[in-house]
């Protein structure tokens, strides 16, 4: 990997790659999420036999990414953590997880350093300046009861960034896969306010109509539960399994009022954080 990559970087930024990756940068941290490498066309494996095409091009590859940090991947899942990832990313950058996908990654796939966390652990980062970035796991649920069994466990995580002097730049929530449950009140009362709420929608839909992660209206209730400065949809386009648009969630949340709060970005495009 080299410095700096292809993109223009602003700090602190959200540049998005596709799907639920994206690069987050601020006090000096390079933080890669959920990364999904896959090209357009190529499947990606979800377990229990089920396959899905990618409808699009991430808007870049391991090889042209910047230096990392750290990587936060919230569950493992082929469209989260794919081939592509698993053969192009460096094992010595940590990987912080769910324990089922730590164990999976250090005993299987070489990344010595994944770190699982239970709900509500927390984990620091520090850089050789003295900034650090607080990792801690939020609860999530990928698939309604009883049937959470099918799917990987599944965390959300609040992202904490500060600087040498220890101010707090930045405070980044990050849904995971989640559907509004119980657990979702929960965030909202143990973290407080939310400087972006970074929310993977999409409604994707199983055979059988199984609904596993926020369509429009899910995402406008996490949106008013969480109640961040401001938001950010992602995981909306790019799958077969997708079924809920971007499009209809921005007019969910304009009904609601809460259109002013939040900032669209595009595959390969970069937005102030």
């Amino acid at each position: 990997m080299h410095q700096g990559g292809p993109v223009a970087v602003s700090d602190p930024s959200l540049f998005f790659i596709g799907t639920a990756t994206t690069l987050l940068r601020c006090a000096g941290f390079t933080v890669l999420t959920d990364p999904n490498f896959l090209h357009r066309g190529q499947r990606a494996y979800l377990g229990k036999g089920l396959v899905s095409k990618r409808l699009t091009e991430p808007a870049l590859t391991p090889d042209e990414l910047p230096d990392l940090d750290a990587v936060v991947l919230s569950h493992l899942h082929g469209d989260h953590w794919d081939r592509v990832a698993r053969r192009g990313l460096d094992r010595s950058v940590p990987v912080v997880t769910t324990p089922e996908a730590s164990r999976t990654l250090q005993s299987r796939q070489g990344f010595r350093r994944a770190l699982g966390l239970a709900v509500w652990e927390s984990h620091t980062l520090v850089r050789p300046d003295g900034a650090t970035l607080r990792v801690t796991a939020l609860p999530g649920r990928h698939a309604p009861r009883p049937l959470t069994g099918l799917l990987p466990p599944v965390m959300g995580s609040l992202l904490e960034f500060a600087d040498a002097s220890g101010a707090v730049q930045r405070r980044i929530y990050l849904s995971g896969d989640t559907l509004p449950f119980e657990g979702i009140p929960m965030i909202r009362e143990h973290i407080g306010e939310v400087d972006r709420a970074v929310l993977h929608l999409g409604g994707t839909t199983l055979p059988g109509g199984l609904v596993v992660t926020m369509d429009d209206q899910m995402g406008a209730d996490v949106l008013e539960t969480i109640a961040p400065k401001r938001a950010t949809p992602i995981h909306y386009d790019d799958y077969g399994v997708f079924r809920s648009p971007l499009s209809a969630f921005l007019d969910e949340v304009d009904r609601r009022g809460w259109r002013d709060r939040v900032d669209v970005v595009r595959r390969g495009e970069t937005i102030a954080l």
